[in-house]
């Protein structure tokens, strides 16, 4: 049972036209799998192979290097279908649709010229990296750190919560270049850090580059999440994004424009699962009987399925309205907070309710809420947990009412 996107966002014919593709490739081959992959906690490698094929992972890349030059909003829309089927598999973009967002943002011709076309086909994967070990939201304390020698800089220290780290060919790293910064965001830097996909261990030019075994998770299978150790790992200096000359300790605010993009994916995953979990209750609630008749028609369930539905549509207005302002080249920051934490607990809040509707068949493994409820909470700390966003919406609310 399908419900269809809300008639009250205006899609253009070409929208239209991508999230209906989508949405049948969810329906054919991502739902359908989801659970093996889930189970097995295995990389769905041929998913991955199709989604190149409908060149996904260069929808936002423009057509000059080779992809859809498609804007946030489309974008946003096509995470919330795929979240629909899993959010794992918008998992495995989202990391590389930043990275290919800070290149055409921040990079250099040269950077953009080398990784984009390759970036735009699935054949480079991204993966962006700022946690580190001891530290989560306060991304200012990093400790992971370059020195300049010759025309390279070597970078020693730890990350942390790495999707894609395994497999992604770059990572876009932020480090610390001046220690002696302050404000300490002014001595970091971003990195395009190259590497072997796959390899745990990087020889070579990549050596002192090591990938850990993945992060054991609750949910969010399938996409791996990995720590980065960098020993001696030689960076060269033009792989500064931006070059040296103009992207030298401009990692932080370049790492934060970013998030504010990231916050709009997020935002549009927390839809796609809420969507999802409402039509599993909308098919659930219609099927089971008790007392002689549908569970739908008992009127406790009904003001269940009335607040989801409410929730999803208000999440997503949310969602599409922060992808618009951010399209038109308006400040956003504060709507892609409020987006993010909206829908992500919208996400979580219609994940319990379906699961709750289901009742002891909610916790079997044969249904699929039970997946979407280990997934579900993963939204709620990724890109910033809801405490962090509250703080920067009310931070940006401050600035911009100032009397």
């Amino acid at each position: 049972m399908a419900v269809a996107t809300s008639p009250s966002i205006d899609k253009t014919d070409e929208q239209k036209a991508i999230t209906e593709m989508v949405r049948q490739f969810a329906d054919e081959q991502i739902l359908p799998n989801a659970e093996h992959y889930d189970h097995e906690d295995s990389f769905p490698e041929p998913i991955v192979e199709q989604m190149k094929e409908l060149g996904l992972f260069g929808t936002t890349i423009p057509e000059e290097y080779g992809g859809m030059g498609l804007d946030l909003t489309t974008y946003a829309m096509i995470v919330e279908e795929l979240s629909r089927g899993w959010i794992s598999i918008s998992g495995i973009v989202n990391t590389h649709f930043i990275g290919s967002y800070l290149l055409m943002k921040f990079g250099s011709e040269e950077q953009k010229q080398k990784y984009l076309p390759k970036m735009a086909t699935g054949e480079i994967r991204a993966a962006f990296s700022l946690s580190e070990p001891e530290l989560g939201s306060d991304v200012q304390a990093i400790k992971t750190a370059a020195k300049k020698d010759g025309e390279h800089y070597v970078i020693n220290g730890q990350k942390m919560w790495v999707t894609n780290g395994l497999r992604a060919g770059l990572v876009f790293v932020l480090v610390k270049t001046d220690p002696d910064a302050d404000p300490r965001y002014k001595g970091m830097t971003c990195f395009i850090a190259e590497k072997e996909p796959g390899a745990h261990e990087n020889t070579g030019d990549y050596a002192g580059f090591t990938v850990p075994p993945q992060l054991k998770k609750m949910g969010y299978k399938g996409v791996e999440s990995t720590e980065l150790v960098f020993d001696g790992y030689r960076c060269p200096a033009e792989n500064i994004l931006g070059g040296e000359e103009a992207g030298l300790n401009k990692g932080f605010s370049q790492m934060m424009d970013a998030l504010e993009v990231g916050r709009v994916n997020v935002a549009a995953r927390g839809v796609g699962i809420a969507q999802r979990a409402l039509e599993l209750a909308l098919r659930y609630s219609q099927e089971r009987k008790t007392f002689g008749r549908p569970i739908a028609q008992h009127q406790a369930i009904q003001f269940k399925l009335a607040d989801m539905a409410t929730q999803v549509e208000a999440a997503r207005l949310l969602t599409i309205r922060a992808a618009r302002l951010k399209d038109a080249g308006e400040r956003s920051d504060l709507e892609a907070g409020m987006a993010k934490l909206f829908a992500s607990e919208a996400g979580r809040f219609c994940v319990e309710e379906s699961f709750r509707i289901h009742g002891g068949y909610g916790y079997s493994k044969e249904y699929e809420i039970e997946r979407l409820y280990r997934d579900a909470p993963l939204l709620l700390i990724g890109e910033g947990t809801s405490e962090i966003q509250k703080m920067v919406i009310g931070k940006k609310l401050l600035e911009r009412h100032r009397i």
